[in-house]
């Protein structure tokens, strides 16, 4: 029998900034349990007359750490949820939080296969996830992840992709759409099906894509995709619009 999620209480172990607009709670749970790369967990935050804002975010730790998650957080300036995690939470503060929620937009060993990874923005961190994982698990099936940002500096987990590029059969590249520094290398552009389909083409039309970012970005690269030889049922694809934060 599938066991119920319930809330439950968690306390902040650690925070790390990523960008100037992330961050990353490090959370210990009392009831954890092992999440599949790609899951989120709901937080909800009450105040103190009642009134209570609830948000998901993805788990961007590997599930082979035990006891505890990591979430990264973008704050959005207007927000009721994020502002509140980035900028006021310390180590030591407690909130409720539910999960793992989510079965579709899952990857791990077990699925095998060369794995294509898209990313814009914090669309980043479940794909995190799931490259973290891959390295935990010491997988070395060829993936690629192709990771849009607007600059350099909104490039989240920039040193660790840095050291995992490169290893296993994992290549990354980055395109950035706003600007680059001098020297750079990557791509300087939106995304397009030129672009897709010089990152996919060593993967062949076998490769799982999962997809993730703003709703314009992910349609664009789903299609694309699609026009490069990926069949449907072999795109994953998650995407998130403005919201409250």
């Amino acid at each position: 029998m599938k066991r119920p999620i319930e809330w439950q209480i968690a306390t902040v172990k650690a925070l790390r900034s990523e960008t100037s607009e992330v961050k990353t709670l490090t959370l210990t749970l009392p009831d954890w349990m092992p999440h599949r790369p790609g899951q989120h967990y709901d937080v909800r935050l009450t105040a103190a007359d009642g009134y209570a804002a609830q948000r998901s975010y993805s788990v961007a730790s590997e599930p082979e750490r035990t006891g505890e998650i990591d979430i990264s957080v973008e704050r959005i300036a207007d927000g009721e949820v994020s502002p509140y995690l980035d900028d006021t939470v310390v180590v030591g503060d407690r909130f409720e939080v539910r999960g793992p929620i989510g079965g579709y937009f899952v990857w791990d060993r077990s699925i095998g296969g060369p794995l294509l990874l898209v990313a814009g923005g914090s669309g980043v961190v479940p794909l995190m996830a799931m490259l973290r994982h891959r390295a935990a698990a010491g997988v070395r099936n060829h993936a690629r992840l192709l990771y849009s940002a607007r600059t350099s500096e909104q490039i989240i987990y920039a040193e660790e992709l840095e050291t995992l590029a490169g290893k296993d059969g994992l290549t990354v590249s980055y395109t950035l759409t706003r600007s680059q520094p001098a020297g750079w290398k990557g791509y300087s552009r939106r995304i397009d099906d030129a672009m897709l389909k010089e990152v996919s083409a060593p993967l062949g039309s076998e490769a799982l894509a999962y997809v993730c970012g703003p709703t314009a970005l992910v349609e664009v690269a789903a299609d694309g995709l699609g026009r490069a030889g990926l069949r449907p049922e072999r795109i994953r694809t998650e995407r998130f619009g403005p919201s409250g934060g």
